[in-house]
């Protein structure tokens, strides 16, 4: 399930942080600026609000982290989850099954990011859009989501993340504000 919070600096700082286990807290404020702390709360709220509705579970979860540094939740290794925010936009999605997420609002794309991190046939491909930024945050999006899923984050070679991508399914979803993708493991067809 999908949770979305596209108005994060309306979000109570100091109420939220009363919401939040004492791990997320401490995280939260290692953000020296205030955005920084609210996108780190909604997410985590996001979070807390799909176990109360998906698993009815209430009580703020704690995370212990993969050597990959992938976040889980102790005691339910069933639940997989991931988030992401960009902007004032914060995203969690909850599954049965590994999942990685990114999100990412619109902005301005300089050419040595495009060019660092797109192959040749993305770079055309970005450059015969009618909207290039709409198109690197596509695959951006779903580069970083792909990442989030294995585990790997972000790594050196940007260019190749999306190559032999046969065993993930991604969904990627643009709004008038940002843009957002969803990897997950195809599922193996039953025998």
């Amino acid at each position: 399930m999908i949770y979305i919070n596209d108005h994060v600096d309306d979000l109570n700082i100091d109420a939220a942080l009363e919401q939040v286990s004492p791990q997320r807290r401490e995280q939260a404020l290692r953000f020296r600026h205030e955005a920084g702390q609210r996108l780190c709360l909604a997410a985590y709220i996001l979070l807390m609000e799909g176990l109360r509705e998906e698993y009815g579970i209430t009580e703020p979860p704690e995370f212990g982290y993969t050597l990959e540094g992938k976040p889980f939740i102790i005691g339910h290794p069933d639940i997989h989850f991931n988030f992401s925010h960009s902007g004032t936009v914060a995203l969690c999605v909850l599954d049965h099954q590994p999942v990685g997420v990114d999100v990412e609002t619109f902005r301005k794309i300089s050419p040595s990011l495009v060019a660092y991190t797109m192959n040749d046939h993305e770079r055309e491909w970005i450059a015969a859009a009618s909207d290039s930024t709409a198109a690197f945050l596509q695959l951006w999006t779903r580069k970083e989501a792909v990442l989030k899923l294995t585990g790997e984050g972000i790594r050196n070679d940007l260019k190749t993340v999306l190559d032999n991508i046969g065993k993930c399914e991604i969904e990627t979803v643009q709004t008038d504000n940002y843009v957002y993708s969803i990897a997950k493991f195809k599922k193996d067809p039953v025998a």
